[in-house]
């Protein structure tokens, strides 16, 4: 059965459909291989008997000929995503058992279109964090390994679970979220596909909000082909998200394998940081050279606010952070801890429910916001983002059609090894957040591996509502590339 778990979402589309197996067979394979990966700590909450429910339900419709285009496909599901009776957390003890009454658009569209729910999928507390170790459930381990070493490696974050999952076969897709890079740099780790939508393309009504202005949510899988048949599902126009858009959703899947034949590719000369590792560097000149050959055109641009990217996210993240993190009190729902009276037993709820990564991130916010710094830190940060937007609407003005990045500054790190100061661990965001500070769709495919065999990607940023494109050139990326499978150990 274990042959099941290693084929793609379309490979299985259509075994399903040719009835070389059943959806049941197909779910049963991976949770036998969520079960035997438990040392990953991929998944903080199973559901056997509804993944069994869902399975058999898709088999009867697929008899019937009436499957949906996800119809028996196994996915894992991050726990922000909120679940209709299904524990929902967001990975933090303040939420304790919380068990959501009803579903988030994202995934009633999964559902709606026939995925089978294997579970929820780890993450970073709250989505804050870049390596899956502030979750209350403890930090999920990488599948991949240096060459030679033991060390457990992170996966990235904040969708570390979901990244882990689909590198280590245990669902074959799964839906992530990305702030400032929580899709694509969890993604890049793993060797996996992960896209981070343009701002309004996915609803994020029934997601646990980080920060509401750069939340967006979207797909990590195994090809770009797969990422393009997931999204499909998620994207669309929700009445219920004030800041969804009403767009209609193409067909992802047919970007794939389009010509890229006349596409101009922008090089941005600000991504190349003073001490970048020179893997990163040959691995971006790689990338530039094999959309070259499959027909596009190099530019080298400049997106002169880029320096400010990460200090204005790191203001913003957080102020938005403070406002929506009010709502965890201990009074309606979640972890209640008793006190005195009333500012006391908030005090103490907050104090015991939320991991330090939060706190900081909820103490810095609530600063930038104050009276007398507002306007210093908070306003000021907004000005540098209008900017960095303007630098993007620049360069798709003079033609350009995507821009090729790094997707991190480096491969995937051990646990632990940069937990003692944040500003380092915030760094691993400088690639990423200007996508979301300015809206834009980003992908990051897998293109080589380190010295230490371990995976590394390039991003590509496109313009806004061009997800297609993107895909049309991460594939190109992908076939120059190849897939990448980590050495199974656990």
């Amino acid at each position: 059965m274990t042959d099941l778990t290693s084929m793609t979402i379309a490979e299985a589309r259509q075994g399903l459909a040719s009835k070389s197996f059943t959806a049941l067979e197909l779910t049963e394979a991976h949770l036998a291989a969520i079960e035997a990966a438990r040392m990953l700590n991929a998944y903080v909450l199973p559901t056997p008997d509804r993944a069994r429910e869902m399975a058999k339900d898709a088999d009867a419709k697929i008899a019937k000929g009436e499957g949906g285009p996800l119809a028996g496909i196994p996915l894992g599901i991050k726990d922000l995503f909120a679940t209709r009776d299904i524990r929902t957390t967001a990975c933090s003890k303040i939420l304790g058992n919380f068990i959501p009454p009803y579903e988030s658009t994202v995934t009633s569209q999964l559902w709606r279109d026939g995925a089978v729910l294997l579970g929820k999928l780890n993450n970073d507390e709250f989505a804050m964090g870049s390596s899956n170790e502030t979750s209350c459930f403890g930090p999920v381990t990488n599948p991949w390994r240096r060459g030679g070493s033991n060390t457990a490696l992170v996966p990235g974050g904040s969708s570390g679970g979901s990244a882990s999952a689909v590198a280590a076969l245990l669902c074959m897709g799964a839906t992530a979220t990305d702030t400032g890079g929580s899709i694509r740099q969890p993604a890049a780790f793993t060797a996996t596909v992960g896209i981070k939508p343009t701002y309004g393309r996915c609803s994020r009504w029934g997601i646990v909000a980080f920060a509401s202005s750069l939340d967006q949510a979207g797909p990590i899988a195994r090809s770009t082909r797969d990422a393009a048949i997931l999204m499909r599902s998620m994207a669309g126009h929700d009445p219920k998200d004030t800041t969804s858009v009403d767009i209609a959703v193409p067909d992802y899947e047919a970007a794939i394998g389009k010509s890229v034949k006349g596409m101009k590719i922008g090089i941005p000369k600000e991504y190349r940081l003073d001490g970048m590792p020179a893997e990163i560097e040959k691995l971006w000149s790689q990338g530039a050279e094999w959309l070259k050959a499959a027909g596009a055109e190099l530019v080298e641009v400049s997106l002169p606010h880029t320096k400010y990217a990460l200090p204005a996210y790191y203001i913003v993240a957080p102020a938005e952070a403070s406002s929506n993190l009010a709502r965890y009190d201990g009074v309606r729902y979640g972890l209640r801890e008793p006190g005195k009276n009333i500012i006391e037993m908030y005090e103490n709820s907050r104090a015991e429910g939320f991991g330090d990564e939060v706190r900081r991130r909820v103490m810095i916010g609530t600063y930038v916001l104050s009276a007398g710094y507002y306007d210093a830190y908070y306003l000021r940060a907004q000005k540098v983002r209008t900017l960095i937007k303007k630098d993007f609407e620049d360069c798709f003005a003079k033609g350009v059609h995507a821009i090729l990045t790094p997707a991190t500054p480096s491969a995937a790190f051990g646990v632990g090894e940069k937990g003692a100061d944040p500003v380092e661990m915030y760094l691993n965001d400088i690639f990423t957040v200007t996508v979301n500070m300015a809206g834009l769709p980003g992908i990051a495919v897998p293109s080589g591996m380190d010295a230490q065999g371990l995976p590394l990607g390039l991003q590509l940023i496109g313009r806004p509502f061009d997800e297609e494109t993107l895909f049309s050139l991460g594939a190109v990326i992908e076939q120059a590339a190849g897939h990448f499978t980590p050495p199974k150990w656990w």
